[in-house]
């Protein structure tokens, strides 16, 4: 029998001084249950500074949930329910990719990434797009 997995993959935008900002590339992923794949996410920041970089997962009907969070300090940060040797990501210079190993079904949802802005007291943009499909990537996993 055959299972079917769905992703999502939308972007955050954090947008700092109009600057700042997280990019995941469109388009469909298929994988097989118990494969792996591996979900891209690229930001730019405008000041060569420290990047904190987050990955959340969200279910339907739900609040998104934290993963993972990796830094320049190669701070590697992980929710104890999104154990490493299944939920882990590198960060680079401009990237940040999630890669989920043995996928599950119950891994099907909307996957986030989100930088923590470089500058502090503007809320506002913070969470801006954070429930937005706008820029969503489906992943078909069976």
């Amino acid at each position: 029998m055959e299972h079917w997995l769905w992703i999502i993959l939308a972007a955050l935008f954090s947008e700092c001084k109009g600057e700042d900002r997280v990019n995941q590339s469109r388009g469909d992923v298929t994988a097989t249950e118990g494969q792996t794949v591996t979900l891209d996410c690229t930001f730019e920041i405008s000041v060569n500074l420290n990047a904190y970089l987050f990955w959340y997962k969200q279910e339907v009907n739900d609040f998104p949930t934290y993963i993972l969070r990796r830094d320049s300090f190669k701070t590697e940060d992980n929710a104890p329910e999104f154990q490493k040797d299944r939920f882990d990501a590198t960060i680079n210079k401009t990237s940040v990719p999630l890669k989920i190993q043995k996928l599950l079904l119950s891994d099907s949802a909307v996957y986030y990434c989100a930088l923590r802005p470089t500058v502090t007291g503007n809320t506002k943009t913070l969470y801006k797009n954070l429930w937005s499909k706008d820029n969503a990537i489906l992943c078909n996993i069976h």
